[in-house]
C-alpha cells in the first residue's frame, strides 16, 4: 500500500484481510514521492493505533513496514510505541552486503526496543546483482550476511522492476519476467544461492506483476481454451484474459518452476489468481505422501498413483518435503478440484 495516499488505512487493511489477504506492505518507498515522506509516516503510526483499537488481533493480517533508510525502522518502532506489536517486521529495499548491515542492526535495536520478534524481508534488485563482473561475489557476500540472521528472515525478495530499470527495459503483459533474459538470468542466480535444498537456502518470492487493467494485445492469449470449455467457465478465460492475468498465470508457473514461492500483489485482483496457483493440487500431494513413505534408504522409483509419472524417492525428496510444508500454508485441493475450479471460486 502506498501509505500516505490512504488515509483509512486501518480500513483498508481489514477490508483485504476480509477478502483473504494475509500479509501487507505498507510502504515508504518507491510508490511515494520523497516530499511525501513525512506525511506516510504519521499516516502509520496513526491508522495502526486506530487498527490496534478496533481490530482482534486474529483479524490483522501480518504487516510489514517497506522503509527507505534504517533510521525508519528504530524511529517507527518507537512512535508506534505499544502499536508495534501489530507489526511483523519490515522490508529492507535495495539490499546488499554494503546496506544490509545497517539495516540488520536496526531490525535488532527494534527488537529489543519493542520486546518482540521483528522479521525482515530483504529485497535484492540493486545493479550490483544484475552486473555480470559483480553479481556471483555480491550474492555470495549477501547470503554470508543473511546466514546471520537466518531466523528472522521469512524470505528473500526480488525487485524485477528495478533490475529491468538498469538497462531501461519494461516487460509488458504478453511477456514474463522469464521472456527477458538479462532478469531470468539473475532470477536463475539467486535462487542458485538462496535457493538450496541443503539447509542453506530460504524461500524466494516471484517478482511483481505490474498489470490489472485491460488493454490491446498484439499476441495470442496464453490460456488454453479446452480447461475451461463445457464446465460454463468460457467467461472466466475472458475475464481472466481481458485484465492481463493469463500472462501472471504463466508467470506464476514459472516461478513455481525456477524455485520461486509466492508473489507481491499490488492489486486486490491478483490475491485468488496466486492463492489458487499456490494450493497442493491433489495429485502433487497424493505423489508427495507416497514418496515420504518410503524410507530415504530404501530408493527406488514408485508408479504416481495417477498412472501418469514416476516417482523416484530419493530426487523428489526435497520437492515432496516442500510440497507438504506449502500444504500446511495454503491447503490440499479435492480429488475433483483443479485449478480452474479454484480460480472460479476466489474471483466470485
Amino acid at each position: 500500500y502506498k501509505s500516505q495516499t490512504r488515509p483509512r488505512l486501518a480500513a483498508d487493511i481489514r477490508k483485504q484481510a476480509r477478502r483473504g489477504v494475509v500479509s501487507i506492505v505498507l510502504c515508504l518507498e518507491d510508490s511515494i514521492s520523497d516530499a511525501e515522506v513525512a506525511g506516510a509516516e504519521e499516516n502509520i503510526v496513526r491508522n495502526l493505533a486506530r487498527l490496534r483499537r478496533e481490530a482482534p488481533a486474529e483479524e490483522v493480517p501480518l504487516l510489514f513496514v517497506r522503509v527507505r533508510r534504517p533510521a525508519q525502522i528504530t524511529d517507527l518502532t518507537l512512535r508506534l510505541e505499544e502499536d508495534a506489536e501489530l507489526l511483523a517486521g519490515f522490508v529492507l529495499p535495495k539490499f546488499t552486503a554494503g546496506t544490509g548491515p545497517a539495516y540488520l542492526d536496526a531490525r535488532t535495536a527494534a527488537e529489543v526496543l519493542s520486546g518482540r520478534r521483528v522479521l525482515a524481508m530483504p529485497v535484492l534488485e540493486s545493479p550490483e546483482f544484475l552486473h555480470l563482473e559483480t553479481r556471483a561475489p555480491s550474492l555470495a557476500a549477501t547470503a554470508r550476511l543473511l546466514d546471520k540472521h537466518r531466523e528472522r528472515i521469512p524470505a528473500v525478495r526480488l525487485g524485477v522492476t528495478d533490475f529491468c530499470a538498469a538497462y531501461g527495459l519494461r516487460r509488458n503483459p504478453e511477456m514474463t519476467a522469464y521472456d527477458v533474459k538479462i532478469v531470468a538470468s539473475v532470477i536463475s542466480d539467486v535462487v542458485n544461492v538462496f535457493g538450496r535444498s541443503d539447509g542453506t537456502g530460504y524461500t524466494i518470492t516471484g517478482p511483481v506483476w505490474e498489470y490489472f487493467r485491460p488493454r490491446e494485445r498484439l499476441f495470442r492469449p496464453q490460456l488454453r481454451t479446452s480447461p475451461f470449455s463445457g464446465r460454463g467457465e468460457e467467461e472466466l478465460r475472458t475475464h481472466l484474459i481481458e485484465r492481463d492475468m493469463d500472462g501472471l498465470l504463466r508467470e506464476i508457473g514459472l516461478d513455481r518452476a525456477n524455485g520461486l514461492l509466492g508473489k507481491t500483489c499490488i492489486h486486490p485482483s491478483h490475491v485468488p489468481v496466486v492463492h489458487a496457483l499456490s494450493v497442493v493440487t491433489h495429485e502433487e500431494y497424493s505423489d508427495a505422501r507416497d514418496i515420504l513413505a518410503h524410507g530415504v534408504e530404501g530408493g527406488g522409483v514408485l508408479r504416481s498413483a495417477y498412472t501418469n509419472k514416476m516417482n523416484e524417492v530419493k530426487p523428489h525428496r526435497t520437492w515432496a518435503a516442500r510440497t507438504l510444508r506449502r500444504a500446511e500454508v495454503f491447503g490440499v485441493a479435492r480429488e475433483d478440484v483443479d485449478v480452474v475450479a479454484l480460480l472460479a471460486t476466489g474471483l466470485q
